[in-house]
């Protein structure tokens, strides 16, 4: 019995040694040819480079125009985010603690939006009529509806493990409706919130339809457009394409390992009871 279950960690530990490098095996790739002369990187092989080429990277940075991406980057995905974070809260808040016939009917009505596709077209034409297309206002609001039913999905079930007496005790204490969500449920909340935060802001960061369907100006655009821009003029250039990927993917990368724990815990908090 106990040789059965070594041998079964055994291959549990190999499958995920194995996919493992599955997955880390193209940024591998990318990170190592970001580094490499144009005539190194054009077979793009994983062979480390004869000399190290930090220069690439300067000039991504100059000739992509990273940084203004960069930063449209991080507009777009800080504030949808917040924004979508600000209303799920408080939407699952209201839900959970009234759970009447059309409270459940509307949780479900919101929670159903996860499934369902997002009519590009019919919301390209909303955006014209409301004179948001190609603005940064506009792609955060369309960025914030679609994570919501998500984020109110986690919310929901991470609220519902939150005793009722808690409410009761901060109304005794003579919390207003607005003071007892802000001071007693959000401190509460941090695993589900940072949860929400995190994954809603690398989704957002890694998109790359949103922006190619309601972003035609070039000073508007993140950086996963400015990567598919740069590489439609430097196709031919590996190395200098494998940096620009390498500075796109690194954020998301270093924001997932800082938040990875709060991320499970947030996943898992509301499992037990819901």
């Amino acid at each position: 019995m106990k040789m059965r279950k070594t041998v079964l960690s055994g291959l549990k530990q190999l499958l995920c040694l194995f996919l493992g490098v599955i997955i880390l095996a193209p940024f591998y790739v990318a990170l190592v040819n970001s580094f490499k002369t144009k005539g190194e990187a054009s077979d793009m092989s994983a062979a480390l480079p004869s000399a190290l080429q930090w220069g690439n990277y300067l000039v991504v940075i100059q000739k992509g125009k990273l940084v203004m991406s960069f930063l449209n980057s991080l507009l777009y995905s800080t504030a949808s985010v917040t924004l979508c974070v600000l209303l799920a809260v408080m939407a699952a808040y209201v839900i959970s603690r009234n759970r009447t016939r059309l409270n459940r009917v509307m949780y479900y009505f919101l929670v159903l939006g996860i499934v369902l596709p997002t009519n590009v077209v019919a919301l390209m034409k909303i955006m014209q009529v409301i004179e948001l297309n190609n603005t940064r206002i506009g792609l955060v609001l369309i960025y914030a509806a679609m994570n919501i039913p998500f984020s109110i999905y986690l919310a929901y079930s991470f609220i519902s493990t939150i005793p009722v007496e808690l409410d009761e005790a901060g109304v005794l204490d003579g919390c207003s409706p607005t003071g007892l969500f802000f001071r007693v449920i959000v401190p509460l909340l941090k695993p589900v919130l940072v949860t929400v935060f995190m994954l809603n802001f690398l989704g957002i960061w890694s998109d790359f339809v949103m922006p190619l369907y309601f972003l035609n100006s070039s000073k508007l655009m993140p950086m996963t457009l400015a990567v598919y821009n740069f590489f439609g003029r430097y196709e031919m250039q590996w190395n200098l394409v494998s940096a620009d990927i390498v500075l796109t993917a690194l954020p998301v990368i270093l924001i997932y390992l800082v938040g990875q724990r709060q991320i499970i815990s947030g996943m898992t908090a509301g499992a037990v009871k819901g």
